[in-house]
């Protein structure tokens, strides 16, 4: 993959729901996307803690584009499934999600994310997702126009 492509990849990452939520993108490679969230007030449950779904949201969103570095620039990458444990609270100004493929399919790519913590200079591992990708022609995708019943 080449320079260009991996740049492409940077900046649509954070398009849409991404960057509505402020996520950015850190080191990119074949089969490894890393993203960080700089937590704010907004990002957090009533306790203090970043929000669990904004963790699932990281961990999915990166684990797609993991997979989004393998697949030609024809094809898109869907989930289908993942699954999430929580270790502990993410508590600190800094969340990064580093995600890597672990299995590379025609059709299915599984991939893992690590959510990662970071406060006063410690690092703390918080949660890890596997999610399953399925990966789809762009022109498959074609979005056809709801119709209104009468």
């Amino acid at each position: 993959m080449n320079t260009k492509r991996f740049e492409f990849l940077k900046t649509d990452f954070t398009q849409g729901f991404p960057a509505f939520c402020g996520m950015t993108t850190g080191q990119v490679s074949p089969g490894m996307f890393e993203s960080i969230l700089m937590a704010g007030p907004d990002h957090k449950q009533r306790e203090g803690f970043v929000h669990a779904g904004m963790l699932a949201t990281m961990a999915d969103h990166t684990a797609g584009y993991a997979a989004y570095t393998l697949v030609p620039e024809t094809h898109r990458i869907l989930t289908i499934e993942f699954k999430i444990n929580f270790f502990r609270p993410a508590i600190g100004e800094k969340i990064i999600c580093q995600a890597k493929v672990i299995n590379q399919g025609k059709k299915l790519i599984v991939s893992e994310a690590e959510i990662f913590s970071y406060s006063n200079d410690q690092k703390k591992r918080v949660s890890k997702a596997t999610v399953t990708l399925m990966v789809i022609p762009e022109k498959e995708l074609v979005q056809k126009e709801p119709h209104e019943d009468n």
